[in-house]
């Protein structure tokens, strides 16, 4: 267990030493979501299904569509919990994936070894097409680097049990999707400081947390909050802006229609602050910070 732990204490050090190679993907997947592209991870096994759990999860976290980020995975959905012999194998399965990409579309390969040919197939589809590229990879001599635009490479060195991918290779091919996706909603205007503002109830626990969010947001009592949101028709932005803005929630509504979420909206991407203040006639103090020490809350 000592020498299991060792080796995975190794991965976020070789994660960050990758921060420029993150960044520029980021801008890549935030180029492509702004034009109205959509992102294409392309991965087999333990990476396929890491771009899936990726893509799944950004719906109920930041309220995107499922065509705006897709996981594609050798073997298709019933390979995410059986292994399908030789999926990986074939190039054109990979290629064929993109046969409904966009102009404005980006593709990520996502292959521990850096020579999957699934996502080799994939990758020179996209170059073909003219559509940007990145790579995640944990070998530094990957093969595929070559085929992709950026390509991200974390030396995690040899698994505890070697040839195990599954391990340090699949921990740090999470992170760096963590990182990726994260960094790239944020900057799509899906957070207001570190608050999920378009998070999508599809649960009780994400009903409350939506609550929690606008008390914190505004400094709403847990009854206003959620008194907010009942009108806002369980929307977290309207719900905001109707409170920080003191008005009602068609006001709130129209002035977010005026200021949607903007990536070059400098210092407020999101358009929450922009919003309020138009709706509050310009009264609204705009440099107000978000209530509350945030990063001391737990993940209810």
């Amino acid at each position: 267990m000592t020498e299991i732990l060792g080796e995975d204490a190794r991965v976020a050090a070789a994660v960050q030493a990758c921060t420029g190679q993150i960044a520029r993907v980021v801008d890549l997947y935030v180029s492509a979501l702004a034009a109205g592209g959509t992102v294409h991870y392309v991965g087999a096994g333990t990476s396929g299904r890491l771009g899936v759990l990726d893509a799944v999860e950004l719906l109920p976290t930041y309220g995107i569509r499922p065509d705006q980020v897709i996981g594609h995975m050798a073997g298709g959905e019933k390979a995410f919990v059986r292994a399908v012999e030789g999926a990986e194998d074939s190039e054109a399965l990979g290629a064929a994936e993109l046969a409904q990409a966009g102009p404005h579309d980006v593709v990520i390969g996502i292959a521990a070894s850096g020579r999957t040919p699934y996502v080799a197939g994939a990758l020179t589809e996209a170059r073909r097409r003219g559509l940007p590229t990145a790579l995640i990879s944990t070998n530094p001599q990957a093969p595929l680097a070559g085929l992709a635009d950026v390509a991200i490479l974390p030396d995690t060195g040899p698994e505890a049990v070697t040839g195990s991918t599954r391990m340090k290779s699949g921990t740090a091919q999470k992170m760096v999707l963590n990182a990726i996706s994260t960094a790239a909603m944020v900057r799509l205007g899906k957070t207001w400081s570190n608050l999920m503002v378009d998070v999508v109830a599809t649960n009780e626990k994400l009903h409350h947390r939506m609550v929690r969010i606008v008390e914190q947001a505004t400094g709403a009592s847990p009854e206003s909050a959620a008194e907010a949101l009942t009108r806002s028709d369980g929307r977290v932005r309207v719900a905001i802006v109707a409170l920080e803005a003191g008005v009602d929630v068609d006001r709130a509504e129209a002035a977010l229609v005026d200021f949607p979420p903007d990536p070059r909206r400098e210092g407020d991407p999101s358009g929450l602050r922009t919003a309020a203040d138009a709706a509050a006639g310009g009264k609204y103090d705009a440099v107000t910070e978000i209530r509350g020490d945030l990063r001391g809350g737990r993940n209810r």
